[in-house]
C-alpha cells in the first residue's frame, strides 16, 4: 500500500472527516428512527426503575421497624445486666479483696464489664443501621421524583424533538456537502504556508541546536554541584538519623520499664475497681 504523500495528508484528514459524517448520517430516516427507539427503550427502564424504588422503599421501612425491635430488646437486656449480674460480681469481688488475694474475682467482674461494653457496641451498630434507613427512604423518593421527570422530559423528545430532527438533518447534510468545498480551498492555503514554516523553522531549530550542543561540556557545572549538594546532605541525614535512633531507643526501654509498673499497679487496684 502506497503511503500518502504531504498534500494527501493535510487533504485527507478534513476529506474524512467529511466523509465520515455523510456515511453516519446517509440514511437520516432510518438514524433518527433508531434513536426514538432508544429513548423508547430508557424511558421504559426509567419505569421499571420507579417500581423497583417502591419495592425498596417497603422493604427499608419493614427493615426499620425490625432494627427498632433488636434495639429495644437489647438495651432492656443489657440494663437487666448491669442491675443485678454485674453488681453481684462487683459485690464478691469486693469481698474477696478483704479475704484474700481476690484476683480471680476481680478479673471476672472486669470481664463481665468488657462483655457489656461489646453488648453496647452492638446496640450502637444497631442504631447506626437504622439511621441509614431511616435516611433512605427521603433518598429513594428523591431518585424516584428524578426517574419520573426523565420519563416526561423523553416522552416530550419522542413526540417533539425527533419529528423536528428528521426536518434538520436534510438541511445540515447540505450545509455539510458546502463545507467540503470550503475545507478544500482552506487546504490548498495551508499547505502553502505549513511548506514554508517548517522549511524555515527547520532550519533555524537545527543550526542553533548544533551549535549549542557543540558548546557544552561532557557534564554540566550544575550536575557537578547538585551532586556534591546531596552527597553532603546524605551524610549529615544519615548521622542525624543514627543520632535521633539511639535516643529514641534509650526512650523506649525507660517508658517499657514505666509501663511494666503501671500494669502491675493497675492490676492491684483493679481488684477493688
Amino acid at each position: 500500500m502506497q503511503k500518502k504523500g504531504f498534500f494527501g495528508k493535510l487533504f485527507g484528514g478534513a476529506r474524512a472527516e467529511i466523509e465520515k459524517f455523510k456515511g453516519k448520517f446517509e440514511d437520516v430516516a432510518s438514524q433518527i428512527d433508531a434513536i426514538a427507539i432508544q429513548l423508547e427503550k430508557r424511558k421504559d427502564g426509567l419505569r421499571r426503575d420507579i417500581a423497583v424504588l417502591d419495592d425498596l422503599h417497603e422493604q427499608t421501612a419493614a427493615s426499620i421497624a425490625q432494627l427498632s425491635a433488636y434495639i429495644e430488646a437489647g438495651e432492656a437486656f443489657a440494663a437487666e445486666i448491669k442491675a443485678t449480674r454485674l453488681l453481684e460480681l462487683k459485690t464478691i469481688a469486693d469481698e474477696a479483696l478483704l479475704t484474700g488475694d481476690g484476683m480471680i474475682e476481680a478479673q471476672a467482674y472486669r470481664d463481665a464489664q468488657q462483655a457489656m461494653e461489646r453488648l453496647e457496641k452492638r446496640i450502637f451498630y444497631l442504631k447506626q443501621a437504622r439511621q441509614i434507613g431511616i435516611q433512605q427512604l427521603p433518598q429513594i423518593r428523591i431518585v424516584q421524583a428524578g426517574d419520573e421527570t426523565l420519563v416526561e422530559s423523553l416522552q416530550a423528545s419522542t413526540r417533539l424533538t425527533i419529528p423536528l430532527w428528521k426536518q434538520k438533518m436534510v438541511l445540515l447534510l447540505g450545509l455539510r456537502r458546502q463545507e467540503d468545498a470550503l475545507a478544500m480551498q482552506k487546504a490548498v492555503t495551508d499547505a502553502t504556508n505549513e511548506m514554508l514554516r517548517q522549511t524555515s523553522s527547520m532550519m533555524k531549530d537545527q543550526a542553533i541546536a548544533i551549535e549549542e550542543q557543540s558548546q557544552r561540556g561532557i557534564v554540566d557545572l550544575e550536575t557537578l554541584e547538585q551532586a556534591n549538594r546531596d552527597l553532603i546532605d546524605t551524610i549529615s541525614g544519615v548521622l542525624s538519623t543514627q543520632e535521633e535512633g539511639r535516643q529514641k531507643r534509650a526512650m523506649v526501654e525507660k517508658r517499657m520499664d514505666e509501663m511494666t509498673q503501671e500494669l502491675r499497679q493497675a492490676l492491684v487496684q483493679g481488684r477493688v475497681s
